[in-house]
């Protein structure tokens, strides 16, 4: 590509004239003479390297050299400290479970998922088709379930006084939630030899075991929807009603004042 553009250059340079009407082919043999001449001269450039310009004029002479602007080389340099390697996963994995047996060694006989958390929503339109696991549950749940807020957490469950209920069905969902937790509790008394109202009696306690999966998992309700015919087209447009009642009050005072501008034209003619 080098020696191409170098002979062009030369021919392009030269101090023949050229007719109007002569074609690129007449040109070239114009100023080489014979396709031999072109084919030394490209001979003659490659011997001297790429740094060297042939002259303008033709000569075999050189009236100096010029360097040749090179391109720069875009490398990745210090590629090695943006690496970011993973060597110690075997080693972290191994340490990650000894800390969850150190872990549920230390909370024993508590479950090993912490504590109970609530069934809610998520937010936005995009989210709240599924149910997740919340912060805790509000005050109004607790008191429907018959449990105090203080001893909520004594028990393993989390509470959340932010939280409002939004609908009768998740307070609902969330009271037999709660109800189906204390079905299933056992609460170790503090003292064995002196056992409180509430506490489990010792067999139950020696039989407990405790609980490494989730508590309580929280299930995905099934998609009711049904695919149904659509029937003939409505009689009533929701979406023309709803912008026809928009205009209307928009359009209120304008409308009066006009009415009330022409009833007095209308007085004042007669």
């Amino acid at each position: 590509m080098n020696n191409a553009n170098t002979a062009i250059a030369a021919l392009r340079h030269t101090t023949k004239r050229y007719d109007q009407n002569d074609s690129v082919n007449d040109r070239v043999t114009k100023d080489v003479g014979t396709l031999n001449d072109l084919i030394e001269l490209l001979r003659m450039e490659n011997s001297m390297g790429p740094d060297k310009i042939l002259p303008c004029d033709g000569s075999t002479e050189w009236m100096g050299s010029t360097t040749l602007k090179e391109l720069p080389k875009h490398f990745r340099k210090d590629w090695q400290l943006h690496v970011k390697t993973w060597f110690d996963q075997p080693g972290k994995k191994k340490s990650r479970r000894v800390q969850r047996i150190k872990k549920a060694a230390q909370i024993a006989p508590r479950p090993v998922d912490g504590l109970l958390r609530p069934a809610v929503r998520g937010q936005t339109v995009k989210y709240n088709m599924k149910l997740r696991a919340g912060r805790g549950f509000t005050l109004e749940e607790l008191k429907a379930a018959g449990i105090r807020r203080k001893e909520a957490r004594s028990i393993g469950v989390s509470v959340d006084h932010r939280r409002r209920n939004r609908s009768v069905e998740g307070l609902e969902a969330n009271v037999q939630r709660l109800k189906e937790y204390s079905a299933r509790l056992i609460v170790f008394p503090k003292k064995a030899n002196k056992p409180k109202k509430g506490d489990a009696d010792a067999q139950t306690v020696a039989a407990a075991t405790q609980l490494r999966g989730a508590i309580l998992p929280i299930a995905q309700p099934e998609n009711t929807d049904v695919e149904r015919p659509l029937g003939d087209a409505p009689k009533v447009h929701a979406y023309a009603t709803l912008r026809k009642a928009r205009s209307d009050k928009r359009l209120k005072g304008v409308r009066e004042a006009r009415a009330k501008a022409a009833a007095e034209e209308e007085k004042a003619k007669k």
